[in-house]
This record gives C-alpha cells, structure tokens and sequence, in this order.
C-alpha cells in the first residue's frame, strides 16, 4: 500500500502506518468489549501419532503411579492406575477420559511439583485424544474460518479504501490468499509437524512461493497482497501479548542471562554480516534480532521496526526455523551426554531455541527442571521483543536522517513523521494490557487475540511467498546471510551456554530453586 503524500489530519486514516495502529486498536477493543471470536482449531493427531504418543508416556505414567502411591497419594494412584490400562487398551476416547479424571483426581494433592508433572502428562494426552481430523472439517469449525474471511477482509478493505486502491480487485483476490493460509495453519497442526517446530509462517512462505513460482502471481490477486499493512496491524495486535509483570515472573536470573545474550549476540552478529561480511544494514538488523532474541516473532518486529524488504524477512525466518530443527535434537543430546545440571541446561535451552514450543519439547526430553528453566529463559528474552523495537525505530529514523547531506536533513516534524507509528500502537497496547488491566480480563481475552494475531501473521508471510521467487531468494545476499547467521547462532550456543553455567549453575549466584 502507498501512502502518497498526505497532510495535515488526512494523515491518521490515510496512511498505511496510522491504519494499521487504528485496526489493531479497533480490533482489541471489539474483543475487550465481549465480541465472541472462535479462531478456527487446526491441532490434529492421526491414529498411528496417537499411538506412538501412548508408547512413548506408557512408562512415565506406571512410574507416576508408583510414586503416587509412595506419597499416600490414594486417589491419584488410582486414577493413574485406570490411565495405564486405558492406554494399554490403546482406546483413543478411554485415554482422553482417564486422563481427565486424574486432573480431577489431583486436586486435594498439596505436592506442587508432582501435580505439575502429572498434569503435563494428562493434559498432552487429553489434548491429543480429541484433536481428530474430522473436527477441523466439522461446521462450526469452518464457519468460524468464514467469519473470519469475511471479517478480515471487510477491516482490509476499509484500509484499502481510505488509502484509494481498488476495492473491486481485493473482494475477488483476498479469498485465494485466506485460503492459502489457511490450508498452510492446517499442515502446521499436525502433530508430528508441530514436534518439529515447523511452525505456520514456514507453510504460509512455502506455499506462496509454489503458487508464485509454479502458476505466478495473476494480475487480479495482486491487490489482495498486502504484506507490509498486514504484519503491521499483526505487531499491533502482538503487544497485548508482551507484558511487563512477566519481566518479574520470570525472575532476575532469566532477566540478567537474557539481557547478556541480547546485547552481545545482537551486536556481534550485526558487526560480523555488516562490517566483516558486507550485508547490508537491514538484513544485517533482521538476523542479528532473530539470532539473539526470539527467532521469527523478533524478525517480524524488527521488518516494521526498520521498515526492511518483506522478501529478506522470509529469508531469515526461513533460515530461523529450518536451523531450529537440529538444535531441538542435538542441544538435549549434548546436555545429557556431558551431564550438565538440568537447570543449566534449561537455562542453555531457553537462551538458543527461538520458540517457546521448542524450547518445552526439547526441555521434557531431559527433566521437568530444565523444562521450566527453559520456559522462564525464554519467557525473559520474549519480553525484550517491544523494547527492540522501539529503540530500533528510534535508531533507524534518526540514522536516515543523519545519513543525509546536511543541507538536505530534515527537521523534527519530518523525523517524526518518517517514525513507523504501528510501533507506537505496539507499545501502547503493551503498557495498557501491562498496567491498566486486570490479569483476569487478560487471561479471558489473550486467546482470542492470540489467534487474530497469528491470522494476521499467516496472511502476511502467505503474501510474502506469493511475492518471491525462489532464484530471488537464493541469489540474495550470495549465501552470506546464511552463513552469518549460522556462525552467530554457532557463537551465540557457546556464549549462552557459558552464561548459564555462571549464572544458574551456582558461580555467580546461588543456584536456583527450580
């Protein structure tokens, strides 16, 4: 979307930045006023993955059993008992129930951390137990997914309108890009898939490059791309979810290791692809946000933050998740290999992988501490992604502008007008969700606009491969973004690791109570 040249008051509902800061705000305020909003459900486990999940917990659960019984715990037992022989029975539904009726079951029990073991055992099982291919097809389940065309598209629309592009195209051509993300969410449900951590953004970009490479890009759906306005109203969206209590949640320990990884992994990669490897500066940006602080949701940030080419920002995220797959396997390996103390390797965990999904998978393969370790690490670097942000928007206006000549330098009106507001509507929503809510009215709206957000995500990075072409992608940068990118994440496992022995393995501090 262009946003031409606008004065005076025209400015807030005719450029691309100011609408899209408006729709996120129209839609948090929709949901926070009560509107019902159902994202469709894409989680699906086939029988054999079913199975193969029952196999693999089998023994946890008699292991749990035993120790319910060694704690007095009766009616834990029990129920523990009746899940191990309905997963004996192999009985999809039977397993769902039982696991169930332990929840229940757990309730009187005062062990905190023996509940929360248990808990996470029934409640993969529960969930997977009902998560049947048939429910993403049932009616209710697509009828949201038509509400959710039919409302996107209308809000779309209206910016589109107000920014005097043409409507009659964008009616005919957004279905196909909905459609596209949609099918791309629903591979990405799969639960093997979702072990893998290949997560939605790398369908939707995969998708999109195979109709865009294999058809092309048809002069009648190039209205409907609409990549930059989507990931904007998407960011805006995405500060509900980064709160300033969790900084305290998630305790000094992860703050001080997330703060050490940033500030020198952001930098050393950034001088290693600019200065040492000639990248230039906003592909530089993008992979050093996505090496330090949290993968693909930082890249995101950082491409409106600096307003960098859509097309780089699939590189990186594509090049984030598809390293992550190695990582996931071999860092747990590692860890219980060299017999590194579970909480140092949860710390270690949480500071490298780029997903908080894959930092719990790769966590449980080890303990339940380094599982939580992990979470807390990582939960520390995700609420850095607004502070990166703002001050990258700040640096990047101030450094176009001391780039001109100084005859050509503009004033601050010009500075302040070149600052992309969607990241002021990030900020905002961020401190009005950290301060001026109650947790109650969170924790009943953070679903929802969780959702809505990853929708708007999903169109955007669906946008983003209709738009490329797979020679584009691997002509850029001649390989050297990758090979930046692989050294720095190779620096950044070395260095946090490091981190987490001195901090959470009892050198600098005492070691943590996890």
């Amino acid at each position: 979307m262009a946003n031409g040249e606008n004065k005076g008051l025209s400015i807030l509902y005719r450029t691309e930045d100011w609408l899209a800061v408006w729709l996120g705000f129209l839609i948090i305020a929709l949901v926070l006023a009560g509107l019902t909003v159902k994202p469709p459900k894409f989680k699906w486990t086939t029988e054999g993955e079913f199975a193969g999940l029952v196999k693999e917990n089998t023994p946890v659960v008699e292991a749990l059993a035993k120790l319910s019984e060694q704690k007095g715990e009766a009616g834990a037992a029990t129920a523990l008992g009746a899940l191990r022989q309905a997963m004996a029975k192999g009985e999809r539904k039977a397993v769902g129930d039982a696991a169930k009726k332990v929840d229940e079951a757990l309730k009187p029990v005062k062990d905190k951390d023996f509940k929360k073991s248990v808990g996470e055992i029934t409640k993969k099982l529960s969930s997977n137990s009902g998560a049947l291919l048939e429910k993403i097809f049932a009616a209710e389940n697509l009828l949201w997914s038509l509400y959710l065309l039919i409302g996107f598209g209308a809000l779309a629309l209206v910016g589109l309108v107000l920014l005097g592009q043409s409507a009659g195209q964008f009616i005919v051509g957004f279905p196909v890009v909905f459609i596209i993300a949609w099918v791309s969410q629903f591979i990405a449900g799969n639960f093997s898939i979702n072990e893998l951590g290949l997560e939605y953004v790398l369908w939707c970009l995969a998708l999109g490059l195979v109709v865009s490479n294999v058809v092309g890009l048809p002069e009648w759906l190039k209205p409907a791309v609409q990549t930059e306005f989507y990931i904007k109203t998407g960011l805006v969206i995405l500060g509900t979810g980064i709160l300033f209590g969790e900084i305290v949640q998630a305790g000094i320990y992860g703050i001080v290791q997330a703060a050490l990884v940033i500030a020198v992994i952001w930098y050393f990669c950034y001088w290693l692809s600019h200065k040492k490897m000639g990248i230039d500066q906003d592909f530089s940006a993008l992979l050093s946000s996505a090496v330090s602080i949290c993968g693909v949701s930082a890249a995101i940030a950082t491409a409106g933050a600096i307003k960098a080419d859509p097309k780089k920002m699939s590189y990186v995220t594509s090049i984030t998740l598809i390293c992550a797959i190695p990582m996931l396997v071999l860092q747990p390996a590692i860890a219980k290999w060299v017999g590194m103390p579970d909480v140092v390797a949860g710390a270690w965990l949480g500071g490298t992988l780029d997903t908080s999904g894959s930092v719990v998978a790769a966590g449980a393969l080890i303990s339940e501490t380094a599982m939580k370790t992990g979470v807390i690490v990582k939960m520390s670097q995700n609420v850095f992604i607004g502070f990166a942000a703002f001050f990258l928007a700040i640096w990047w206006t101030y450094k176009e502008c001391r780039d001109l000549p100084e005859s050509e330098r503009p004033g601050a009106i010009e500075i302040w007008n070149r600052f992309p507001k969607f990241v002021l509507g990030f900020m905002i929503s961020s401190l009005v969700f950290s301060f001026l809510l109650s947790p109650d009215t969170i924790k009943v709206v953070k679903g929802p606009l969780g959702g809505l957000r990853t929708w708007w995500f999903a169109l955007a990075f669906t946008c983003i491969g209709l738009e490329t072409h797979f020679g584009d992608l691997a002509k850029m940068g001649g390989g050297r973004p990758a090979v930046a990118f692989v050294i720095a994440q190779s620096v950044n496992i070395i260095w946090t690791l490091i981190l987490a022995y001195l901090i959470f393995g009892g050198v600098l501090f005492p070691p943590p109570k996890m």
